[in-house]
């Protein structure tokens, strides 16, 4: 009682006199003015670095902060911001200012993903932008990016579909870093990419199940005979801890079916075959207990991409029986065709929902689902040598799982970048 009646007299004399009560208006705008205007000081930052007074000792000179939005800029024509805008929910609109980089101009794309590079005739799959039904998505911007990685650590955990979303982050950004404060190092399963200039990095480690399995190897990973050990996301988690920022994917591993091994991953006779949708919530649901157990929502962010859609089978789409994504150069436009299991879907949705750390969902499935022109097919260097009989009919060859760069997946770090910024 004492305490509340001292805090109203406290009150009340603030608002007796004038000067007190204009500081005590004057703070409260700040503080609401501060919010809004962090990410659009953040974007002045990289985009006018050049003319911001900079030193090591002080940072960022207080004289030259200025915000010039009102409003988070990621609400472009729509004043209810993100809250009312499904950026997964729109259509693909032609744009011939993409793609935001050139294939020769990246030295990081594998040939695996180059498809100019390896005979693809025509170029039309590159200029196609997402374009969100209620919002506009912001560009992407590469010093905006590296502002707000300086002296953390980005990685990407999964499989080949994740190296590829790393290595279009990749081409998206190195552009501005110079040629001797840049370096890529391979070792194991941990790819690192160094800005020295920011003090960051940008990862990415082969887990293709996220638990530990008997792919784990990422250059000698062809089994047929696939297996994940339980409980034991802490075998590679171990590595991933010290991340400021995670993204995880897994999908395509799963779907051919698998065992579950408990103790050693050689261990054949402890060995259960399960259901792939139930073996996908067990990882889900392991992957949920890591973060909640080891990650600090204070300074850390967790995103999930989806499923990466494949198209393989034609027919699926109402296209000619025993065809696929070889020589498609158009986009399916009328929405309804999903190119992923949707029971998996549903299983990631619901497990993730139930995490107490905040997870990110990156739905790229729906809106990827659309580019059956965008798979590397057959233009890209082949593991072996290929039969006549393959080179007879291309079909049987075509990669429709794998995605050209640049190309769709630039699109999902575009919307990576709008769910980190304007949140």
């Amino acid at each position: 009682m004492v305490r509340s009646s001292s805090s109203s007299t406290i009150l009340r004399e603030t608002l007796a006199s004038p000067f007190l009560f204009m500081a005590f208006v004057l703070t409260g705008a700040i503080y609401h003015y501060a919010d809004q205007c962090f990410i659009s000081h953040l974007q002045d930052i990289a985009d006018h670095h050049h003319h911001i007074h900079v030193t090591r000792s002080t940072g960022v000179s207080v004289s030259n902060i200025s915000c010039k939005n009102k409003k988070l800029p990621f609400a472009m024509g729509n004043e209810k911001g993100l809250g009312g805008c499904d950026l997964f929910k729109g259509k693909w609109v032609r744009d011939y200012e993409q793609p935001l980089y050139e294939e020769w101009e990246c030295p990081y794309i594998e040939p695996q993903l180059t498809c100019l590079e390896h005979g693809r005739p025509e170029d039309d799959f590159r200029h196609w932008r997402w374009q969100p039904d209620e919002c506009s998505i912001p560009r992407f911007n590469a010093s905006l990016m590296f502002e707000a990685l300086r002296g953390k650590r980005m990685m990407m955990v999964g499989d080949s579909l994740t190296r590829g979303q790393f290595t279009s982050l990749l081409c998206l950004l190195h552009g501005i870093i110079p040629d001797e404060s840049k370096s890529i190092h391979r070792e194991g399963p941990l790819t690192v990419f160094s800005a020295e200039e920011y003090n960051a990095t940008i990862e990415f480690y082969w887990a293709p199940f996220l638990m530990e399995s008997n792919a784990d190897n990422p250059y000698k990973h062809r089994v047929s005979d696939r297996a994940i050990r339980n409980r034991s996301m802490d075998r590679h988690g171990v590595t991933w801890k010290g991340a400021d920022l995670l993204v995880f994917y897994t999908y395509i591993w799963w779907i051919n079916g698998l065992r579950i091994v408990e103790g050693s991953i050689n261990n054949d006779a402890s060995s259960v075959v399960i259901p792939t949708d139930d073996a996908y919530r067990l990882a889900m649901k392991s992957l949920v207990e890591w973060i909640n157990s080891n990650l600090d929502p204070a300074r850390q962010q967790v995103f999930f991409t989806s499923m990466s859609p494949s198209h393989q089978w034609s027919y699926r789409w109402g296209g000619v029986n025993g065809g696929n994504c070889y020589n498609e150069t158009s986009i399916l436009e009328d929405g309804s065709f999903f190119g992923a299991k949707r029971s998996l879907m549903q299983v990631a949705t619901e497990e993730l929902s139930k995490s107490k750390f905040p997870i990110t969902f990156l739905n790229i499935t729906q809106l990827s689902s659309a580019r059956k022109d965008a798979h590397t097919s057959i233009h890209k260097k082949q593991w072996g040598r290929l039969t006549e009989e393959q080179l007879a009919n291309p079909i049987s060859y075509a990669d429709c799982i794998h995605w050209c760069l640049p190309g769709l997946q630039d699109t999902w770090n575009e919307l990576l970048f709008a769910k980190l910024f304007y949140p």
